[in-house]
């Protein structure tokens, strides 16, 4: 019996490459979001607009990993960070397009949640292939 949070079941039939890419994506990404934003602050604001694109661009890689693992049953296993890292990517938009200082202050700290469970997402990813 398969137990649904197991990211090491059925091994033989491998991870599929979109799943890997989008695992790798995501945390590239966001380190990107990172340098962008501290352009943005220190060099040039025209940056800002390269910061909303590429966030936006990041809901593929998140719908990737959660569809993934809603739709593939070897890949339920990481279902649960693929909820988190769906949940904290909701709560990143809806902080950047908050109008008011105050929550907006909150968006690098959501954002490096963000990353933080998008790597461990990814560690799991690479463990799975390892084995």
């Amino acid at each position: 019996m398969m137990k649904w949070h197991d990211t090491l079941c059925d091994l033989k039939h491998g991870t599929p490459v979109w799943f890997t890419l989008a695992a790798w994506m995501l945390p590239a990404g966001i380190g990107a979001q990172f340098l962008i934003a501290g352009g943005a602050m220190f060099q040039d604001p025209r940056f800002w607009d390269l910061h909303g694109m590429l966030g936006g661009l990041l809901a593929i890689p998140v719908l990737i990993g959660m569809v993934g693992a809603i739709v593939i049953r070897r890949l339920r296993g990481f279902g649960w960070w693929a909820g988190v890292i769906l949940a904290l990517y909701g709560v990143q938009l809806a902080l950047a397009a908050e109008a008011k200082p105050v929550p907006l202050a909150f968006h690098p700290f959501n954002a490096a949640l963000l990353l933080s469970a998008s790597l461990v997402q990814l560690a799991k990813v690479e463990r799975r292939r390892d084995l």
